[in-house]
């Protein structure tokens, strides 16, 4: 009784922490007002708190990063870290965590059968193991994966109002590099927060402010921004060139997500017509099913 209990708590102990690998805690209300506030500090966006399942994760990573690194990060999957803020010692832990708790499940779960007096085959747990141990160390991934398009996606709308507010300032007679200050200055959000800390380091080295933005676009693995920073590159400081580029990629941006948008709500009304098609086959059943069994009792 004894052994079967210790070995439920262990289950549900390693069940409760591939559920929180999987789906963390979300972030403290602390941080994300400082995302929301426009003049928070570029670390506060690359803070990230979690339990004691991160904790260990972080932990794990840290000590089998090394053995790990062959199958662990790519330049993708290292752009999206960057992105989400997250460390890539806590990836690999929960990648490690995921796949040990995946192999481990089918034997607690065999051996709490096995002393419930039943028995599975160990063919069949051996494959469950393998197939939940793969599942475990590739959904980390797909989860990063999902988390860093959402993000890209907010970060593109982000970008769409800083050159709204640069074309306007340009327009008002600022310079290039007055402009992209001042409009980085006046939009809120981490999206703008980005863009301050890559303008500032051009301030601190003397570079072109082009050539951040296009640094900061390679390393979050930004598209939009990278062409941005190569439309600048090509436009010199002329301001009527500069104003016609930002013109132009703007209006781009927005016509990228309004189709994304309509995509989205064309997908959303199909799928609101399953329910009703599920109805009615369920209503043909209920009203034919009665002449049907009389049919075929006589």
């Amino acid at each position: 009784m004894t052994v079967a209990a210790l070995l439920g708590a262990t289950f549900g102990l390693a069940a409760y922490g591939a559920w929180r690998a999987i789906r963390p805690a979300p972030p403290p209300l602390r941080l994300l007002l400082d995302r929301l506030d426009r003049h928070a500090p570029l670390t506060a966006i690359n803070i990230e708190e979690g339990g004691w399942v991160d904790g260990v994760s972080r932990w794990l990573g840290a000590r089998l990063l090394g053995v790990a690194d062959t199958f662990d990060t790519g330049p993708r999957t290292a752009a999206d870290l960057r992105l989400v803020g997250r460390s890539r010692e806590q990836h690999t832990g929960s990648r490690i965590l995921l796949a040990v708790t995946g192999r481990l499940l089918p034997l607690a779960a065999s051996t709490a059968v096995g002393l419930a007096g039943l028995s599975l085959p160990p063919a069949l747990a051996g494959a469950a193991a393998l197939v939940l141990a793969a599942a475990g160390a590739v959904t980390p991934d797909l989860l990063l994966a999902d988390d860093a398009r959402r993000m890209r996606a907010e970060f593109t709308r982000g970008l769409g109002s800083f050159l709204d507010l640069v074309v306007i300032s340009l327009a008002g007679g600022a310079g290039v590099e007055g402009a992209l200050h001042e409009a980085a200055d006046g939009t809120g959000g981490w999206p703008a927060a980005r863009l301050r800390g890559a303008l500032a380091a051009t301030r601190a080295t003397g570079e072109t402010v082009w050539a951040g933005l296009g640094r900061l676009g390679e390393e979050l693995a930004v598209t939009d921004l990278s062409e941005l920073a190569a439309s600048l590159a090509l436009a010199g400081t002329e301001g009527a060139r500069v104003r016609h580029s930002l013109v132009a990629k703007a209006a781009a941006i927005r016509a990228r997500q309004l189709a994304e948008a309509e995509a989205y709500a064309n997908a959303a009304t199909e799928r609101l017509a399953l329910p009703g098609v599920l109805l009615f086959t369920g209503f043909l059943i209920l009203v034919g099913y009665p002449a049907l069994s009389a049919l075929f009792a006589l």
